[in-house]
């Protein structure tokens, strides 16, 4: 025993007992698995509910998925619109290439992800979730190699213009999620 530690005086010497070991006035938890609480007493109620196929239907009806191609042509639109802002207000066609290879490292590698995840099979329990990770990777070494070979082959570049490009396709993300979301609302609203 440590120096600041004393055997509970119900337990004597030897050993530690049900009731664990005082240190300083605190009593640290005993060893023994029989002492410790039951988990049992916080069962929780399933919070979910199985749907029949009929409701999943119904379901998927009401609530469409963004097609990630939609997603891959907003961001290229967005893009070549950034691309030819940078030349009208800078008069230097090197910006707008840049802003287009910015536009370039996130729309090549998102339309690959996305043309990747459609063929994944729908039956096999956990495939879309490694599919998922596995075009992600891919997507994103894809990306880091673009860049690095802009660098190298683009002796103009104008960091600005592809950093900015870059940032705003990667924003269309976003904005195609708060678009579903608004499109929802007015088809619930009848507005």
């Amino acid at each position: 025993m440590g120096q600041n530690q004393v055997p509970n005086s119900s337990e004597g010497r030897g050993g530690h007992g049900s009731r664990g070991l005082v240190s300083q006035g605190v009593q640290t938890p005993s060893l023994d698995p029989k002492s410790w609480p039951s988990w049992d007493d916080e069962v929780e109620p399933e919070s979910f509910k199985v749907l029949s196929r009929e409701e999943a239907q119904a379901l998927r009806v009401k609530h469409p998925p963004v097609s990630p191609w939609r997603v891959v042509a907003a961001q290229a639109a967005v893009g070549v619109v950034m691309a030819v802002l940078w030349v009208l207000f800078t008069g230097q066609a090197s910006k707008g290439w840049s802003a287009l290879a910015g536009t370039a490292t996130v729309v090549l590698p998102n339309a690959l992800m996305a043309w990747g995840m459609t063929g994944l099979s729908r039956g096999i329990p956990g495939a879309e979730a490694l599919g998922f990770m596995f075009w992600e990777l891919i997507k994103i070494m894809s990306s880091v190699a673009m860049l690095a070979a802009i660098v190298v082959w683009m002796p103009d570049l104008s960091w600005p213009a592809l950093l900015v490009a870059l940032v705003g396709c990667l924003k269309v993300n976003w904005l195609a999620l708060l678009w579903q979301g608004r499109l929802k609302q007015v088809q619930r609203d009848g507005i």
